[in-house]
């Protein structure tokens, strides 16, 4: 018989209840069919499994308790000031419109405050940097959308770091060019 007849009787005489190989009687004593490796067992890949189960499962936890800290959360004004005692100090994007007349400009140090609201809540922002996006405009032939990304205080002020202000739209600019009033006011100076 060949070599390769052989290989195919030490297959079929492969006892499926222990797993193991059933030598042929043309087969070598003490020699491994090619193939086939010696000492593979159930146990030790159910070992290497588990190694790997192990392993991945860290993984992920350290993914999860990493990104806990870099979640922001997004909520309107509204719905940030009903969840004021759990939001407390965490990073937050706050999305409302701004009250007109509220924009208020602070020369030493550079500072900004205005107030945002939605659904009939209020919020006092203070943005401390010197200079504001050019969308974001206390005008009033629209009202604007501002979002604001930070953290509120226990003072109930949100202190932003970053802020952004939905542009109008070419029909409210085509608007504001044939409105009166339609020069953007400047911020109110505060002390």
């Amino acid at each position: 018989m060949s070599r390769l007849d052989d290989e195919l009787a030490d297959a079929a005489a492969l006892d499926e209840d222990e797993g193991e190989i059933q030598p042929s009687a043309s087969a070598e004593p003490g020699s491994t069919p090619t193939g086939l490796q010696a000492g593979t067992s159930p146990q030790r890949n159910l070992g290497l499994l588990i190694v790997l189960l192990v392993i991945g499962s860290a993984l992920v936890g350290l993914m999860l308790t990493s990104l806990r800290s870099a979640v922001v959360y997004s909520k309107g004004v509204d719905e940030l000031l009903a969840d004021r005692d759990r939001l407390l100090g965490r990073a937050v994007r706050v999305e409302g419109t701004l009250v007109r007349g509220s924009l208020a400009r602070r020369e030493n140090p550079c500072a900004y405050r205005f107030v945002m609201e939605r659904a009939g809540r209020r919020l006092e922002v203070e943005y401390p940097r010197c200079s504001i996006p050019d969308t974001f405009r206390d005008v009033s032939y629209t009202s604007i959308t501002v979002t604001a990304e930070g953290r509120l205080g226990t003072d109930g002020r949100f202190e932003a770091t970053q802020i952004m202000a939905k542009c109008p739209s070419k029909y409210e600019e085509q608007t504001r060019a044939a409105a009166d009033d339609a020069a953007p006011s400047r911020p109110i100076a505060i002390d």
